[in-house]
């Protein structure tokens, strides 16, 4: 595992934003064709896919995300990104890989040189998928609208992995829902304009984004029934240039997640309820705009190919190793690859904290700018889920 070590902090060195993860995606394409991968790339703006094929059997898709976040790092790792890019509003922001993809894209690629190697304990094809754009809901779709499916064929079953801040080496499951919907939206309320020694010529929209701030809180803590899980997130908030001016407008930038899709729909009528009141009770000069920017569909795992699984890392690992996923309010776009080919998938969780820390309760969890997986034995032990997957659903010859 020495070179897949370094290929992993190389990898977290060097994070890439959602649909510019060129030199990732040349780093994966590389080391599928050395493979004996019949690989494509520039899929879906900057996804890779290769296939080998090893006579007839089953096809077994096996994916990886490569995006990362627009964080500060502040691991304090010798290998800590220090890059920074051009952000969506063209500011410079920061980047790394807070959400483990490069974890992700190391362990696949281990997992396909291995089962490169023992092509002679199997048959059927392996197609390796190197996803860009996870983190904003947009890369599956892309892929699968950009014709993967047409270029190697449709696969029998989809698998994939995360690392999640459980024990390093374990390996965590569930049959049924796994992750819930997530919807993200751009809210833009108008307001009108001011010095801001004169606000009573302005209707000022920051007044009016705090109002409608609070009042969204309302919706999960007044209508929503205590026994379902609901999320709204105001994550960012723009308005203005200088301190003497009311601007215009002013922008919310909002996350909402739930379990259930029915949830969801009461969710967002109540969003565009809130938002659309709160314009009229500020005397708004136009109605607000109400934006998608990304959404993820709900995550089930089939129940059957997850015992087959459970079974299989039970074997492989032990009992100790492998342990049950609760369900999570956190966005995966994954489950789409099953379902446009209409195939079983499952997504699994990767321990990847170091237990010593776990135990005092300061290991940082994903998207935190201090998140850092243990390279083992989570890398090892991300290769061997992988591979140990994909020997469950191909033939033996």
């Amino acid at each position: 595992m020495t070179d897949l070590a370094a290929l992993y902090r190389d990898l977290h060195r060097h994070p890439e934003p959602p649909f510019r993860e060129v030199r990732t995606a040349g780093i994966a394409a590389e080391r599928l064709r050395g493979g004996g991968f019949d690989v494509a790339t520039g899929i879906g703006g900057t996804g890779v896919a290769g296939a080998l094929r090893n006579g007839d059997g089953p096809a077994v898709l096996l994916r990886a995300d490569m995006d990362a976040l627009p964080l500060l790092e502040k691991t304090g790792l010798p290998y800590a990104s220090t890059v920074t890019v051009d952000g969506d509003r063209g500011e410079r922001v920061p980047l790394m890989h807070a959400c483990g993809h490069d974890m992700h894209v190391a362990c696949l690629i281990g997992a396909a040189e291995r089962l490169a190697e023992t092509r002679a304990g199997w048959r059927g094809m392996v197609l390796a998928v190197f996803q860009p754009a996870e983190e904003i809901a947009a890369g599956a779709r892309a892929m699968l609208a950009d014709g993967l499916y047409e270029r190697f064929g449709a696969p029998d079953m989809a698998i994939a992995q995360h690392v999640f801040p459980h024990p390093a080496g374990t390996l965590l499951l569930r049959p049924g829902q796994v992750v819930g919907a997530t919807e993200n939206l751009e809210v833009t309320l108008f307001g009108r304009g001011a010095h801001g020694a004169q606000p009573e010529r302005s209707v000022d929209p920051v007044v009016l984004a705090a109002a409608t701030i609070m009042r969204l809180q309302t919706i999960v803590a007044r209508e929503t029934a205590p026994a379902e899980q609901a999320v709204i997130t105001v994550a960012r908030v723009r308005a203005g240039h200088k301190e003497n001016v009311i601007p215009d407008e002013a922008t919310l930038t909002l996350n909402i997640r739930t379990l259930s899709s029915d949830v969801m729909r009461t969710l967002l009528s109540a969003v565009e309820r809130v938002v659309q009141a709160e314009a009229a009770a500020s005397g708004a000069p136009r109605a607000p705009e109400i934006r998608p920017i990304g959404a993820y569909p709900v995550l089930r795992n089939d129940p059957d190919a997850t015992a087959r699984l459970d079974e299989a890392f039970t074997r492989r690992f032990g009992a100790a190793r492998v342990a049950a996923l609760d369900p999570m309010l956190g966005g995966e776009d994954f489950g789409l690859f099953g379902e446009a080919a209409g195939v079983p998938s499952v997504f699994w969780g990767l321990g990847a904290a170091d237990p010593g820390r776990l135990a005092e309760g300061g290991v940082p969890g994903n998207h935190s700018p201090e998140f850092a997986p243990v390279i083992e034995p989570t890398l090892s032990t991300g290769v061997e889920a992988l591979t140990t997957a994909a020997l469950t659903f191909l033939r033996t010859p």
